[in-house]
C-alpha cells in the first residue's frame, strides 16, 4: 500500500483488511460505519454495538480524524437522529444527512456539529447524475448563506473532480483508487508494473484538482454529468 504514505484515508467497518497499513501509512484516518455496504448488500442496519467497540480502540489514536456516526439509509428522520442522539457525545463523531431529507435536518446537524457527511439514497443513488444535481445544489442554497456552509462538509463518495470541484467541501471518499488501481497494470503509454501504482496514479490525478473555495449554483446549473 505505499501509495497510502502521507495521505488521508477512509477505512469501513464492512472492510477493515487494510486498517493496519492506514494507520502506519497515512497523515490521518477516518472510519466510516459502513451502512452503504450493510444497504447495497440488503443485511438491514449497521451493527452499531461491534462498530462502537471498534471505534472506541481507534479514538485515541494521534492520526485519528472522525468517525462516521451510524445512519440507516432510506430510514426514517426519527432512526438517524435518534442514532445521532446515541453517539452525540462520543468524540469525532459525524452525522450524516441524506438527500431524502428535508433541508431543516441539514440546518440543524450543522448547528450541533463541526462536519457533517452528505449521502445519497436509492432515489437518488448515482452522485452526480442529472436527477442529483438540482437537488444537491438546492441543499447547498439553503446551507451555503454567502457561499460558505457553516459547517464544514464531507461528501460521501464525491471524490470526483467533476463533483468536487463544484462544491466547497472540506474532504470526500471514493473507493476508486483502492479498486481500480488493477486496471492500470496493462495498456496506456504507461502501463503501471504493481496494483500499487495504478492506485497512485488514479490518486494522483485526483489531487490535481481542489474543491471549490464556496458554493455557486451558476457552476453547475449548464454542466451536469451522468457519473456511472
Amino acid at each position: 500500500m505505499l501509495f497510502l504514505q502521507g495521505r488521508h484515508a477512509l477505512v469501513s467497518y464492512a472492510a477493515p483488511l487494510h486498517l493496519p497499513e492506514v494507520i502506519n501509512c497515512c497523515e490521518s484516518f477516518c472510519l466510516d460505519n459502513g451502512a452503504f455496504s450493510v444497504w447495497k448488500a440488503g443485511e438491514g442496519t449497521v451493527d452499531e454495538w461491534g462498530y462502537y467497540n471498534w471505534v472506541s480502540n481507534l479514538v485515541d489514536h494521534p492520526s485519528f480524524d472522525f468517525f462516521i456516526i451510524p445512519d440507516v439509509i432510506d430510514g426514517t428522520e426519527q432512526q438517524n437522529n435518534d442514532a445521532v442522539f446515541r453517539w452525540k457525545n462520543i468524540r469525532g463523531g459525524v452525522p450524516v444527512f441524506h438527500l431524502s431529507e428535508d433541508p431543516s435536518r441539514l440546518l440543524w446537524l450543522a448547528g450541533m456539529f463541526p462536519k457533517v457527511c452528505l449521502g445519497s439514497t436509492s432515489k437518488w443513488p448515482r452522485v452526480g447524475s442529472a436527477d442529483w444535481w438540482p437537488l444537491m445544489a438546492d441543499f447547498m442554497d439553503t446551507i451555503c448563506r454567502g457561499g460558505s456552509p457553516p459547517c464544514k462538509l464531507h461528501g460521501l463518495r464525491m471524490l470526483n473532480p467533476a463533483v468536487f470541484t463544484k462544491l466547497p467541501l472540506h474532504s470526500a471518499d471514493s473507493c476508486n483508487a483502492a479498486i481500480n488501481g488493477g486496471l492500470c497494470l496493462s495498456g496506456g503509454i504507461h502501463p503501471s508494473l504493481e496494483r500499487w501504482q495504478g492506485s497512485e496514479r488514479i490518486a494522483r490525478r485526483i489531487e490535481t484538482h481542489q474543491s471549490a473555495p464556496f458554493w455557486d449554483r451558476r457552476n453547475v446549473d449548464l454542466e451536469v454529468t451522468d457519473l456511472r
